[in-house]
């Protein structure tokens, strides 16, 4: 196994997490692919796990926390480690070493790029992005935002601790109308999914309908409400991860729309 940096060539693997043999994530349109465009500006770092044979089975990506929907500074903030655990594709590749190779991999990065630490968010429970996974790779956690972890490794006595930005307002109501408002901020296709299942759960419902979207890659805009990622229908929150299905998302729209 080797851990390589991101190329042309694995930019549209990447886009997809890897997943380009899965006919659902088609279904997240190009919303991580625009977010890479921009990011990679803002000093967004990817590296990839290749394996003897030429897979590429994990990955790590990794941005400035003045980037990402955390407050810090001097820090970078790692968004997702992803390795392949399907037996479609390129097959199961968890649990040889990899997801520790690629953090040990960003770490050694970002140390000599000159942050002073780096921070990760991770899940309470046993499911993707482990809290405790994270603990045991000598991350300590610094914020909690319900069953979200802040957990960070500080690689310098000056390191200021991140932490969540938590959320503020929700959408208000118009009456008469079914609310819809989206907050998008493009780095996961699983949410960016959701986002788009949900624009095509409208279809034919126009008229009853109020639509608001939130670009949160603005982090003024992200401040204000305290949300990156979001559905909501009415003051609802549509899950998005694992995301909610085409069908679940029209049918919440259509009882809705049948209240009026």
């Amino acid at each position: 196994m080797k851990i390589i940096d991101l190329t042309p060539e694995y930019e549209s693997l990447y886009f997809c997490c890897l997943e380009d043999w899965s006919d659902e994530i088609k279904e997240a349109g190009d919303h991580k692919s625009c977010w890479y465009k921009k990011m990679k500006e803002k000093g967004l770092r990817v590296k990839l796990a290749r394996t003897d044979n030429g897979t590429i089975g994990g990955m790590i990506q990794y941005l400035p926390v003045e980037a990402s929907f955390a407050e810090g500074r001097d820090l970078y903030l790692i968004l997702c480690i992803w390795v392949h655990g399907h037996k479609y594709g390129r097959g199961n590749h968890q649990k040889k070493g990899m997801g520790k190779a690629l953090l040990a991999a960003a770490e050694e990065d970002v140390k000599n790029i000159g942050s002073k630490g780096i921070a990760a968010w991770g899940l309470s429970i046993p499911v993707f992005m482990r809290a405790s996974w994270f603990r045991r790779q000598g991350y300590n956690v610094i914020d909690k935002n319900g069953m979200f972890r802040l957990l960070w490794k500080p690689f310098s006595a000056e390191a200021i601790p991140p932490a969540f930005i938590k959320q503020r307002k929700k959408p208000e109501l118009i009456a008469g109308k079914v609310n819809i408002s989206l907050f998008l901020n493009g780095w996961c296709p699983a949410q960016n999914m959701v986002h788009e299942r949900t624009k095509r759960a409208m279809a034919g419902f126009e008229n009853y309908i109020t639509l608001n979207e939130y670009n949160t890659l603005d982090k003024d805009l992200q401040r204000e409400w305290g949300i990156s990622d979001a559905v909501y229908i009415d003051k609802k929150e549509i899950r998005t991860g694992p995301p909610t299905s085409y069908k679940k998302i029209r049918k919440v729209i259509e009882r809705k729309v049948k209240k009026l």
